[in-house]
């Protein structure tokens, strides 16, 4: 057969630890036989980040916005361990952070479903996609410590000089503050394209904050999504036979779980983080969850939901057998290939896309199957492989489909 050709280049990120070793498995067994793969490559492994003072993830964005899509290997951020064990400059910001920022996206994260693989919550039957906001809130805050008593207070200098003051808290003695913010354009971009992904996908769209308690910061993308609502996208939604609800986060948990899934929720950035790991881990795995950063101007960037598998890692350099689960990386090159088969009209790239995506869930409704997922799964005797031959047992499916 044939190898699929592919007109223009995607935007590869690779990444670290046995994520980074699974990735290139997937392309020497799941892609590059089958495909003229087309991509430019960026290194983000954290020592090549340190070596570049961490240009090559801004580097990675950039090109991004050029070709219209990227994919990506989970990456470490580092804390102070991190710093001593691969001897950093300095610590680095989270590459998904800076990439999302540059971006301007919103993460669009949905629970892969397998038969055999059923949810702790039993009335799911649905994928739930959670719509994480990717900027600003408590991943771009300031922080501090305080010493003793003293007054703690927001101030506000305008480019005139004028000054607008909030008292935070008078302290007694010593505590700890934190100042967040977001913007209101990135906000918007964040309402348009959780209304886009509705409409594209149709499925229902549901926003939920804590305005009752946060009357200015949450409130304002509560007022926000409504105003861009009512002016751009009553309507479509409507002709689509979808809707938009809003609630508070409380009452949205609650609804969620005695729901049956089949729609997406809208968060904030911290509440979509939590949220899509509870959801993830409620449909079975973190290893089986879809994640993609959308910008309002249409750039795409497919990423696995987990991190590094830094335990896995640690085995894997002892020379011990992993079982390490690469359905979500998968996912995110499947993800990766349709988007640019789609923009590029390339129909036999979507269709490889497809059929490898049948082939993830065939092989583990066939019994074959990583630990992770043969601990939780309802099928009988299930064969549990490791790595790479959880790979080249999805390979042998995809060749009798190809």
């Amino acid at each position: 057969m044939a190898k699929i050709m592919m007109k223009t280049p995607l935007v590869e990120m690779d990444g670290d630890e046995m994520t980074r070793i699974l990735w290139q498995m997937i392309k020497d067994e799941l892609l590059t036989p089958f495909i003229e793969l087309n991509t430019e490559y960026y290194d983000l492994g954290l020592e090549h980040r340190n070596e570049t003072n961490d240009q090559v993830t801004v580097d990675s964005a950039e090109a991004t916005k050029k070709y219209g899509v990227a994919v990506k290997c989970a990456t470490i951020t580092p804390n102070a361990a991190r710093m001593t064990e691969y001897n950093l400059k300095e610590m680095w910001k989270s590459p998904n952070g800076t990439i999302r920022a540059i971006l301007d996206g919103t993460v669009f994260r949905a629970p892969i479903i397998v038969k055999g693989i059923e949810p702790c919550v039993r009335n799911w039957k649905k994928p739930i996609t959670i719509a994480r906001h990717a900027y600003g809130d408590v991943y771009k805050n300031c922080e501090m410590k305080i010493p003793g008593a003293g007054k703690v207070e927001l101030v506000y200098t305008a480019e005139d000089g004028t000054e607008m003051r909030e008292l935070v808290h008078n302290f007694t003695g010593a505590g700890v503050v934190q100042g967040q913010h977001n913007i209101e354009k990135s906000i918007e971009s964040f309402a348009k394209s959780c209304f886009n992904y509705a409409l594209d996908t149709k499925q229902n769209l549901w926003f939920a904050t804590k305005d009752t308690i946060s009357k200015k910061y949450d409130h304002t993308f509560k007022d926000i999504f409504q105003e861009i609502f009512d002016k751009e996208y009553k309507d479509k939604f409507e002709e689509a036979g979808i809707t938009y609800f809003y609630t508070l986060i409380d009452d949205a948990v609650a609804r969620v779980m005695k729901s049956e899934g089949g729609y997406i929720w809208a968060c904030k950035n911290y509440d979509g983080d939590v949220m899509s790991d509870m959801v993830s881990s409620a449909f079975g795995s973190l290893a089986m969850m879809t994640s993609v950063l959308v910008s309002p101007q249409g750039v795409y960037e497919y990423e696995a939901a987990h991190g590094t598998v830094q335990r896995h890692y640690y085995k894997h350099l002892e020379g011990e057998e992993t079982s390490t689960n690469s359905v979500a990386t998968i996912f995110a090159w499947t993800g990766a290939l349709r988007k640019r088969g789609e923009l590029d009209g390339t129909p036999e790239l979507c269709d490889f896309a497809d059929k490898l995506e049948r082939a993830c869930v065939q092989t583990i409704e066939e019994g074959k199957m990583t630990k992770d997922l043969a601990l939780i799964t309802t099928l009988e005797n299930p064969t549990v492989l490791n790595s790479r031959d959880f790979i080249v047992a999805i390979r042998e499916t995809l060749e009798k489909m190809l």
